[in-house]
């Protein structure tokens, strides 16, 4: 029995299985160089074949040499270190399907036009736009980060505390859940129209909305998470002589963690959805505005330019996420699936 228990911790312990539970995909070399030709291909297709738009396809033709380039570059370094290059190889299927995505939609645009214009542009089109407008897209994506953060962070440090409060104390719980039912039912985007009518200005407004989006499933989860704690990890602290605070501070917040990143998590796609919404009524600046603007000129390529960009920080800001959490919770690696 003794000796199944230490296995079990080693089971746990062992970085390898937490790796390989990461990176399940093949891990051939094959892959790799896959995935590395599916871009060299959709690099040659664009600079070979004739194009029908008008547009420079230099900027596009960069940015796939560019990514060929440094697949070649983390090739090289993951060469005897066995961690990166599984990780290299575990992404290879996508990339391939990504490299043979770009070359189908190029030839469905850009070099036949049998996708109707404006609505449908090439890559190497919207590629173009997004280097041409590269000062006012870095406006509008400052000006845009500016606001998800502060309302973001806002809901968050709230949502901590109300969920806190919440999940340990009946009297909030009592007060408070009723409101947090209703908020949670509204979506904050339907507040738009009095937030407009009460907040001197559209950035305020932004604020609001985002705080919305984020407070109810932080605290939800929060609470949540507090409540699920079991009673066990109460006692057996009471045995050392554990008060109240440490009970809070020391079991349950800890123990409510997990469900508090989650609610995190949430609440950022939540607010992303609600910053774009909110910037695209009322807001003279911000991505959202560059694409209620862009779309007014029938300009697509620059409303695809905008997403690609949103998609990107919305990608970054939860890989954060994601690398803060693991961090606070490392204790569950090699723990969960």
């Amino acid at each position: 029995m003794r000796g199944s228990l230490v296995n079990r911790k080693k089971w746990y312990e062992d970085p390898r299985i937490a790796e390989d539970s990461v990176c399940w995909k093949p891990k051939s070399e094959a892959w790799f160089w896959a995935a590395f030709g599916a871009v060299v291909l959709a690099l040659a297709e664009n600079l070979f074949l004739p194009s029908a738009g008008k547009l420079s396809p230099n900027p596009y033709r960069v940015l796939l040499a560019f990514f060929a380039a440094a697949l070649l570059v983390l090739y090289l370094y993951a060469l005897g270190r066995s961690g990166y290059r599984k990780k290299l190889y575990h992404k290879a299927q996508f990339i391939f399907a990504g490299g043979i995505a770009l070359t189908v939609w190029d030839l469905l645009t850009t070099k036949s036009g049998l996708l109707p214009t404006p609505y449908f542009p090439g890559l190497a089109e919207v590629v173009y736009v997004m280097y041409d407008d590269r000062m006012l897209l870095l406006r509008s994506t400052v000006y845009s980060m500016r606001l998800f953060f502060v309302g973001m962070i806002t809901g968050t440090v709230l949502g901590l505390a109300t969920g806190t409060l919440i999940g340990w104390w009946r009297q909030w719980d009592y007060w408070l859940s009723p409101v947090i039912r209703v908020s949670g039912i509204v979506p904050a985007v339907a507040w738009l129209p009095i937030a407009l009518l009460i907040f001197p200005n559209s950035f305020i407004t932004g604020v609001f909305l985002i705080f919305i989006s984020s407070w109810f499933p932080v605290s939800s989860m929060m609470a949540a998470g507090i409540i699920a704690t079991p009673k066990t990890y109460y006692e057996a602290a009471k045995t050392q002589g554990a008060d109240g605070k440490f009970l809070l501070f020391r079991v349950a917040v800890p123990n409510a963690m997990p469900s508090m990143f989650t609610g995190i998590m949430t609440a950022t796609a939540f607010s992303f959805t609600t910053l774009i919404v909110s910037e695209m009524v009322g807001a003279k600046a911000g991505l959202g505005f560059y694409i209620n603007w862009a779309k007014g000129w029938g300009a697509y390529s620059k409303v695809y330019g905008a997403i690609i960009i949103i998609a990107v920080e919305f990608a970054l800001i939860l890989a954060l996420v994601g690398v803060v959490r693991n961090n606070v919770l490392r204790w569950q690696k090699g723990i969960l699936k």
